[in-house]
């Protein structure tokens, strides 16, 4: 870390304590904004933190949909998001009125929403999920038709895990679609004793050769197992980061370099220093909407 960065770093810690701050960060986000952090985490993780937490500013360093959760479960707290500009292209391949046409061609099917959606669409949805409790969240309905939005391949992999009926939604992750099943088989050949951990945001092809399907919260505590000494790892290049921090000695080896997502990127020290000062931008989802959407996340929490 340069001097500039330990200076930006310096004045952030000050004005956090004096806003009663926290700051909350994704495993995707850069290295430098993984270290301010109070709390490092996967999306069920930081929606917990969010629910649970005692600040009056939380400043969450990811992108909009979940500051957006956090604003839904914490009212009463100011919710900062650095750049407004840091969106989610599959929360945006669904909207809550094409939802709201789905739900009438399908009346008899429980809507699952994936937490990687606007509050408006939350607030169309029986239930939400993270990666980390998808499964979980499904078997728990007693429904048997299930509306899945808006992660195809997500709502794939679970419709392999459970015994129910899914119609799925034409979205995707196009980080995780740049994680291909020939990257995987050369990255087994080179690295036999490796894990191959994915997550199902990837395509079906690449997690047939998985060993483990895992959200990234879950990749980090299964990095930790003592047997896992070498992990070829299918997701988001962000977290190899977090991964190598916390385990010295062992070796983590992406499926693709090209796996980055630009939003989670735009997030930057200077960002999160002026966010402070200003006390802006601030993610607020309108009452109506929230109190909706609350009883889909609450839910979702209700599981997890």
């Amino acid at each position: 870390m340069n001097e500039n960065d330990v200076e930006l770093v310096r004045k952030i810690n000050d004005l956090k304590n004096t806003r009663e701050a926290v700051i909350l960060v994704h495993n995707y986000q850069l290295g430098e904004i993984q270290d301010i952090a109070d709390f490092v985490g996967d999306s069920l993780e930081l929606s917990q933190q969010a629910a649970q937490i005692d600040a009056k500013v939380i400043v969450f360093c990811g992108v909009h949909f979940m500051a957006e959760t956090a604003s839904i479960l914490s009212p009463d707290k100011t919710v900062l998001l650095p750049d407004l500009n840091a969106g989610c292209p599959m929360a945006d391949m669904v909207t809550a009125k094409q939802l709201r046409q789905r739900k009438k061609e399908l009346p008899d099917a429980a809507v699952v929403a994936y937490v990687n959606t606007t509050a408006e669409v939350k607030a169309e949805s029986d239930i939400c999920c993270t990666s980390a409790n998808a499964i979980s969240v499904v078997e728990s309905l007693s429904c048997e038709k299930i509306l899945f939005v808006p992660d195809q391949y997500l709502g794939h992999y679970i419709s392999t895990r459970v015994n129910k009926e899914f119609f799925l939604w034409p979205g995707f992750c196009a980080t995780h679609t740049r994680i291909l099943p020939q990257r995987v088989f050369e990255l087994k050949e080179h690295y036999p004793a490796a894990k191959v951990v994915v997550h199902p945001e990837c395509r079906p092809e690449v997690i047939a050769l998985a060993d483990e399907v895992l959200s990234t919260g879950g990749m980090c505590r299964y990095a930790r197992l003592e047997d896992v000494n070498q992990m070829v790892v299918g997701t988001e290049l962000g977290i190899i980061y977090r991964l190598r921090k916390e385990n010295p000695g062992k070796i983590f080896i992406p499926v693709s370099e090209q796996a980055i997502c630009p939003n989670m990127k735009l997030i930057t020290l200077e960002k999160v220093l002026r966010s402070l000062e200003e006390m802006a931008p601030e993610v607020k989802v309108a009452e109506d909407i929230r109190l909706r959407a609350k009883i889909a996340v609450d839910k979702m929490l209700e599981v997890a």
